[in-house]
């Protein structure tokens, strides 16, 4: 039986609210004395050189938005796998790169996952984040850690904010209630003990049931049930702060811990829903991050990290434990950033970045010995503007080091690689915002921990994904009257990965991976933007985007697979929110949706997944009680029960 969601929600906030403005996608502090900065960032969007998708606090609101997948829905050229209700796993593949090419980066240092490959982003609060933007490409800002060049595609998550005059304690509570037996408490107290120096620390809790009804067709019966064994009980909490030293030095910091044991409701079979299986994940990391400007011309950054990984597994139904496994990695990661500017025109970079990553595991079938990487990633560059024309150039230098302790356990060969890229924007006219864009970057991937020593899977002589990405676009903002204002953006674009990594049986029980595929993928992302003010108090918003894909699989001519869709990944997809903001009653409707896809690349018959389209509801005011501020918050979600 389908069921509509409905989530109610809510929080309070002692003392006034005092907000400061930061530059979320550069991370850059800004102080001019006698200068008002007036540019903002959702231009920045129009006039990046490369495919820049920006959400902030304000537009996640007004479209609707509920948690960390649904904003991802909103954004153009995304593809997010979502493993199952709340807490499940959810990835995210950027223009049929896969989860595996796309970085995130958190506060701006890169999140890490040696073993998979793949970033969970189900483990972080939409309620705790600031800015959501994902950059396609390079980035404009050219003053970042070499990491951050080394991806096709990143997703930058910014929580932190900048402190100010106010130095009241803030106390931010809210509970969310849903269908499912989901609840969800959070908690975030934030303080300015000066105007330079904010701290904040935020605690989260969720439980739900996730017990979804469903129906099968097994010829002219229907079978009804529901789905068992998915409970999911998680929490996360991080302690933050940023201290301005002066005008000139900046340090921040971050410790993060997240818990989440769930149950597995495993695969749903005919007149049977048995599963006792298991996983409990945990996450510990700290960060600091340095930075400094000296006589204005030169900047330098220095970033530092630990982080620490555990993912234990277990399934009762195997007697002897057979099936049981933990595994445990580890990473410590430096980088440092020198940033030259001589003048109005020129401006230059030079990043370099150094990471021990080491992983081992409990099962003798899991991972073969204990393997380790060295990583040192250099990146030179350079940027150039004058009047309507900015060009970006970049050489990244890309070495991996390889190893395993263990008998037998070898070791994955050691792999180096120089990667150029290059960026262009043009303005058309000179008096208007209306640009063109070219970009085209190379890039490749190293494997993973599982695709190298993963028993009878992994293979140590894999060489690394290369990928190539052209990119052609035109942006545009206007504001024909003082009341409307509109934003849009068009591009176009064409992928390719060579030695692509599969996993191909050997027999029944023995695969293993190798380099044999090959990935063509072309594109469009549109997206548009309308404000219309209808009087001071009152206004109508409208917010979409559409995305075409076309990822065919070029490995091996004569196969099953060959020229066919990738799985999992729609050939269309689009989403749109229309808000009308008012003193009495805020509203917004919401829709994201696709097109069939498919779950196997050989397309087989009756593996055809439907396309669907979904639609939402959202309600909200906010209200001032004293020096207290209390918002209550409605959202209908799955409005006419599409499963």
């Amino acid at each position: 039986m389908k069921r509509v969601l409905v989530t109610l929600s809510g929080w309070m906030m002692i003392s006034s609210v005092a907000m400061a403005q930061t530059d979320t996608i550069t991370n850059r502090l800004h102080q001019l004395e006698g200068v008002t900065i007036t540019e903002t960032q959702r231009k920045h969007t129009v006039t990046s050189t490369t495919p820049l998708h920006l959400m902030d606090r304000k537009d996640m609101l007004t479209m609707g938005v509920t948690d960390i997948a649904d904003a991802l829905h909103r954004l153009p050229g995304i593809t997010l796998r979502d493993y199952g209700g709340a807490g499940g796993m959810k990835t995210v593949s950027v223009r049929g790169f896969g989860a595996k090419h796309t970085g995130v980066s958190y506060d701006g240092v890169m999140l890490s996952e040696c073993q998979s490959g793949e970033i969970d982003l189900s483990r972080y609060s939409l309620d705790n984040v600031e800015s959501i933007s994902l950059v396609i490409g390079d980035n404009d800002d050219i003053f970042i850690p070499a990491r951050q060049s080394s991806v096709p595609a990143i997703l930058n998550i910014q929580t932190l904010r900048l402190p100010t005059a106010d130095t009241r304690p803030h106390l931010t509570t809210q509970v969310k209630f849903g269908s499912f037996g989901y609840i969800s408490p959070f908690l975030r107290y934030e303080q300015n003990f000066s105007d330079k120096f904010a701290f904040s620390a935020m605690a989260e809790y969720t439980y739900a049931d996730n017990d979804y009804p469903y129906e099968l067709q097994n010829g002219i019966e229907t079978v009804r049930d529901r789905r068992i064994n998915s409970r999911m009980n998680t929490g996360h909490g991080e302690v933050n702060f940023l201290w301005n030293i002066n005008k000139t030095n900046r340090l921040t910091g971050k410790v993060y811990y997240y818990d989440n044991d769930r149950q597995l409701p495993g695969q749903v079979h005919y007149y049977t829903n048995l599963s006792k299986e298991t996983l409990r994940d945990r996450n510990f990391f700290g960060q600091l991050a340095y930075q400094a400007r000296y006589k204005e011309k030169f900047s330098w950054k220095w970033m530092g990290k630990f982080n620490w990984n555990a993912s234990i597994y277990k399934d009762p139904l195997y007697q002897g434990e057979v099936n049981d496994a933990s595994y445990w990695q580890r990473e410590a990661y430096t980088s440092l950033a020198f940033l030259y500017v001589p003048d109005n025109h020129w401006t230059f970079d030079y990043s370099v970045d150094y990471a021990f990553n080491n992983l081992n595991g409990s099962a003798k079938r899991a991972i073969v010995g204990h393997p380790y990487r060295h990583t040192i990633l250099q990146s030179a560059t350079v940027k150039y503007k004058i009047h309507r024309l900015t060009a970006i150039g970049r050489l990244l230098y890309s070495m991996y080091l390889n190893d395993s302790k263990g008998s037998n356990a070898g070791s994955s060969r050691n792999m180096r690689r120089l990667s150029p890229s290059l960026s262009l924007s043009y303005q058309l006219l000179a008096d208007h915002d209306l640009y063109v864009r070219a970009s085209y970057k190379n890039i490749f991937r190293a494997p993973t921990f599982n695709e190298c020593y993963y028993y009878h899977y992994g293979s140590t002589d894999l060489k690394p994904e290369s990928a190539n990405q052209l990119n052609i676009g035109v942006t545009y903002a206007n504001r024909p009257t003082g009341k409307i204002s509109c934003q849009l953006t068009l591009d176009g674009y064409y992928n390719q990965v060579k030695d692509k990594i599969m996993a191909l049986p050997f027999n029944m029980f023995i695969w293993r991976c190798v380099n044999v595929g090959k990935v063509d993928i072309f594109g469009l992302d549109a997206t548009a933007r309308i404000a219309c003010q209808l009087t001071p108090e009152q206004q109508l918003s409208f917010m979409g985007t559409y995305s075409y894909q076309r990822a065919k699989n070029k490995a091996l001519p004569g196969s099953d697979s060959y020229d066919l869709q990738l799985a999992y990944t729609p050939a269309h997809t689009f989403s749109g929110s229309v808000s009308y903001e008012n003193p009495w009653l805020n509203l917004a409707v919401h829709t994201t949706g696709m097109s069939s896809r498919w779950a196997n690349n050989e397309h087989y018959v009756d593996t055809e997944i439907d396309g669907f389209m979904e639609v939402g509801l959202t309600a909200w005011r906010q209200f001032r009680i004293g020096r207290h501020q209390l918002e209550g918050r409605f959202d209908l979600k799955n409005l006419f029960s599409k499963q």
